[in-house]
């Protein structure tokens, strides 16, 4: 693949917001501020820059915008810049007041390479409490011009633009100015129904307490109800102070996640600047059917966007990306937000098993508990429901069930845990069971042989399960499943009466990532006694594996690192990206730890066996409750795909990764 290590090959678009320090009504040292800024935002390959309201001639000059020299000031202030910018592999948004017919207009001007592509006037103009637009400026959609000659140029002019550039197709830029987000209905809600992908937005607001907090949800809010990137860079230090003060705030928002943020108060010119994924954007989309019904529903008001192309060459080879790629998608890296995270989906598990009890009437749970990870989080939940529903932790039915490969460690977690949250536990051999089916189905290890196949393996899974439910016929109540989002993915589960069935799983959409922070944070909390903690602690020390062979066996080893896996998972699932940038991404996070040839090589088996090898048992997967936005494979919700599919597609993406 070419430039693959290059974002803009990825979907990826460099966008920046700046923030220059600005001298009132003086034009000249305004452009020779923004040119500054420019030149730094190309040297680091953005491709559009985004200046505050206003910036060429100040935001603060009141009635100087009546005064010709200062509108005469500052178109000859964009002409120079036109000139000045011709080399310059940028694109930028810059401020400037427009007289035209009699009326003044609150302009930005989209410049290219010397080039104006169009000029864009504010809409709402505010005029209360500490503004007074209204005295000075019209609203821009009280103009019949489509078209402007200003700076030496003629340009489309207007509110109902939308700009598109030729060489990356899904970054498509609406502009609006700083008021035009603060009303009911902004005009870049229509832009994005319109195929906007990216709103700009030239702000002078002012700082007062509590306004930088407010700013945050509305960029946030808006870029999320747009499913669009949303950059703001509002004006800052040299504006005039005689009644209000400026703060400089610059904010770019992709979806509703915080991406870059200006220095506030900062006494230097300020250039914040990020990679947006354009597919991600395109990929939500696409996904949220009701996106495209609010443009069929508002189709008037997006078809009157005229759609403007502008042509700028993507910058080549090797670029790092201008973005944080976290290593653990389904896991939050910062402490707060992942305690938080931990307590949610918990609850959510455990709102689920007593929801479904209730419904059923059942009072008395079965569980098979390994030791391992999964059984954990299972049967701390099953501890939990009980509590909820006022019931006895012993109605807790668990069974340890040591096999062939079981080790002492495991076991002797399993009884740890299961004495120490109180269920009924018993243990109950499969050995004897599991010798005499390898002996009917004429099994070599029936004569003595160390054979140790899949058959092998999967006789003891599906003799667990298959006591479970005989079990809970006994006693009257349902089997809990244990399997996780991980193993779902990639099949390592024994199908029908093995682990793959269950009458109700709590884990079904919980990574095993993910799963490792549940239980540590049980741990650490007062969900339990001490000595429930204890037994929590060792599990989270012991290796991952199912224990079905003799020695040492290794699950990670043979489907991968669940690690790497999780984050394929994510981003395939989730945005459904090739797997090229899958690979892309994945080196950009973990390339510390492993090569991109581990990476290729792990990706590949994870798209055999997600696509093509193991869809058949997702297809009949028990309920479950979905816990994330990261999605679930449950064939009634997230992830409805065909049984016999093939991997060919994804398979030809990643041979176009290179090995090192």
């Amino acid at each position: 693949m070419k430039d693959f290590f290059n974002p803009y090959a990825h979907g990826f678009v460099r966008l920046g917001v700046a923030t220059p320090l600005v001298r009132i009504g003086d034009p000249q040292y305004n452009l020779e501020a923004s040119f500054a800024l420019m030149q730094r935002a190309a040297r680091d390959k953005l491709l559009l820059v985004v200046f505050p309201e206003l910036g060429l001639s100040a935001y603060s000059c009141e009635d100087l915008f009546h005064q010709q020299a200062l509108i005469d000031g500052a178109e000859e202030a964009l002409a120079n810049l036109l000139a000045r910018t011709r080399n310059l592999r940028l694109a930028a948004l810059v401020g400037l007041p427009v007289a035209r017919e009699g009326r003044l207009y609150n302009c930005a001007a989209l410049i290219c390479q010397g080039r104006l592509i169009g000029v864009v006037p504010k809409t709402y103009l505010p005029n209360y409490r500490e503004f007074y637009e209204g005295r000075q400026f019209t609203p821009g959609d009280a103009t019949s011009m489509s078209e402007i000659d200003l700076a030496g140029n003629r340009a489309p002019f207007g509110t109902d633009l939308i700009f598109r550039h030729a060489e990356l197709r899904d970054f498509v830029l609406h502009v609006e100015i700083c008021e035009d987000l603060w009303v009911p209905t902004p005009p870049s809600s229509y832009a994005s129904l319109a195929g906007a992908t990216v709103i700009a937005n030239l702000s002078a607001s002012n700082i007062v307490v509590g306004k930088e907090g407010y700013r945050h949800q509305l960029v946030a809010n808006q870029s999320a109800r747009c499913i669009a990137a949303y950059l703001y860079s509002a004006a800052g230090q040299g504006e005039s102070t005689t009644d209000l003060a400026w703060d400089g705030h610059a904010l770019i928002y992709e979806n509703g996640t915080p991406l870059a943020e200006s220095k506030r108060f900062a006494g230097e010119p300020q250039l914040a600047r990020a990679d947006v994924d354009l597919g991600r954007l395109q990929a939500d989309r696409m996904r949220q059917n009701t996106f495209g019904g609010a443009a069929l529903r508002h189709r008037r008001e997006v078809e009157r966007f005229r759609s403007i192309d502008f042509s700028l060459p993507l910058p080549a080879a090797k670029l790092a990306l201008a973005r944080r790629i976290e290593k653990f998608p389904y896991v939050p890296s910062d402490a707060a937000s992942r305690s938080f995270r931990c307590e949610e989906v918990y609850r959510i598990q455990v709102n689920g098993l007593t929801t479904r009890m209730r419904a059923t009437g059942t009072k008395k749970l079965i569980i098979g508990v390994s030791g391992g990870l999964d059984s954990t989080q299972a049967l701390i939940v099953c501890a939990r429901a009980m509590d909820e529903l006022k019931l006895p932790r012993r109605n807790i039915l668990a069974y340890t069930m040591p096999g062939f490969a079981t080790s002492t460690r495991t076991k002797n977690q399993a009884w740890q845990l299961m004495r120490a949250v109180g269920a009924t536990a018993e243990e109950i051999d499969i050995r004897p069971a599991c010798r005499q089916m390898l002996k009917d189905i004429g099994h070599p290890f029936a004569k003595g042989k160390k054979v140790y196949d899949i058959a092998f393996e999967n006789v003891q899974a599906g003799e667990r399960t298959s006591h479970l439910f005989r079990l809970a016929n006994r006693h009257g109540g349902f089997v809990v499943g244990t399997g996780d989002l991980s193993e779902l993915a990639l099949g390592w589960s024994t199908y029908g009466v093995g682990d793959h069935m269950s009458h109700y799983n709590v884990n079904a959409s919980v990574p095993k990532t993910l799963i490792q922070y549940l239980i540590a944070w049980v741990a650490e909390s007062d969900e339990f006694s001490a000595d429930v903690q204890r037994a929590l602690r060792r599990v989270l020390d012991t290796d991952i594996s199912p224990e079905l062979i003799p020695g040492k066996q290794k699950t990670e080893s043979s489907v991968g690192p669940y690690e790497l896996q999780d984050f394929h998972l994510y981003y395939t699932l989730r945005f459904g990206y090739a797997p090229t940038k899958v690979a892309y991404l994945s080196w950009c996070a973990w390339q510390d730890k492993y090569s991109l040839g581990q990476i290729r090589k792990w990706l590949g088996v994870f798209l055999r066996r997600f696509f093509q090898l193991s869809q058949y048992k997702r297809s009949a997967m028990p309920n479950a409750p979905k816990v994330g936005s990261g999605g679930s494979l449950s064939p009634r919700g997230d992830w409805r795909a065909p049984s016999d599919g093939n991997a060919e597609v994804w398979l030809k993406s990643l041979s176009e990764v290179p090995g090192k």
